[in-house]
């Protein structure tokens, strides 16, 4: 792998502080605003009604609302494309009376676009129950995948190694959530995988930090950790940013040009490749810092 930053002797951890207080500051800023505003899940998680049609002549999503909303359906949460300009899918919160609803979406559509014949391609209903239940899965796969990291990281480190990956995951997740909550994306099924992938993406990273880490700790047992955490990072420097730059550079392009059915998944993953580079440098690595310095004070107080 090329070399971007030859001999670089950047002093990463002496801004951990600094770093460490931005990351609280967003992640209770999103706290509150999920707590003000609410999450907005999608029908996967509360139930509703996914209806996909399919017109004659290209519309427009938002031409699509203005129908809608104008016509007195309500409660249509997101209006979107589906790969091609004739194709929609009209997501709504309420599931009761389905076979009523779709009716009525069709009478409005047709009434609205009358030289555009529409189609009703396919009905989806996603009850209260299930959707509760994806929930509670998502939670608790998001929980097992932590847990099983730890003993994984600890097993291959040591344990406050395995700490401190797993704290700079959950740090991930959230600074992730809040962004979300921040922008006001739909957290739907495609940003839970978005957020599943981010976090085997940044335990990646950190794991070759890591891995720095540990190599230099067996080559320089006279240098003090700060020193060797500070030249493991220098020099994995090019590898993660070359590595980085170009998922990134993936993942914008699905942004910009995906369409809205990716919009939330490669939003997800945009803000979760900067968070996963960022925290295997600014939160996993000083843990484990802070963590064997206060082991190293304890001991000598003994």
């Amino acid at each position: 792998m090329p070399h971007l930053f030859p001999k670089t002797n950047i002093k990463f951890i002496e801004a951990r502080w600094v770093c460490i207080t931005i990351s609280i500051i967003i992640i209770v800023a999103g706290i509150v605003s999920m707590a003000i505003r609410g999450m907005n899940w999608s029908i996967d998680f509360t139930g509703g009604l996914d209806v996909q049609v399919r017109f004659d002549k290209p519309v427009s999503d938002g031409q699509v609302r203005d129908a809608l909303t104008g016509a007195g359906v309500d409660e249509v949460k997101t209006i979107s494309g589906l790969g091609a300009r004739e194709e929609m899918s009209i997501r709504m919160k309420s599931s009761e009376n389905s076979n009523q609803v779709v009716q009525q979406i069709r009478s409005k559509l047709e009434a609205a676009f009358p030289g555009n014949p529409v189609e009703v391609r396919n009905v989806q209903v996603v009850g209260p129950k299930v959707g509760r239940e994806l929930r509670g899965q998502a939670l608790l796969s998001a929980i097992v995948a932590m847990v099983l990291l730890l003993v994984y990281i600890s097993w291959r480190f040591e344990f406050k190694f395995a700490v401190g990956g797993v704290v700079g995951l959950f740090h991930d997740t959230m600074l992730t959530l809040a962004f979300l909550s921040f922008f006001g994306y739909e957290f739907s099924l495609s940003v839970l995988a978005a957020i599943l992938t981010l976090i085997g993406y940044s335990l990646n990273d950190t794991i070759v930090v890591y891995d720095r880490i540990r190599e230099n700790l067996k080559k320089l047992r006279s240098v003090n950790l700060a020193s060797i955490m500070d030249l493991s990072i220098n020099e994995t420097l090019s590898r993660t940013v070359i590595t980085s730059f170009t998922v990134f550079l993936t993942v914008l392009v699905l942004f910009i040009w995906g369409g809205p059915v990716l919009r939330g998944f490669s939003f997800t993953m945009l803000i979760g490749v900067i968070t996963g580079t960022y925290s295997s440098i600014y939160v996993s690595a000083p843990i484990v810092l802070e963590w064997a310095e206060k082991t190293a004070i304890k001991g000598k107080k003994r």
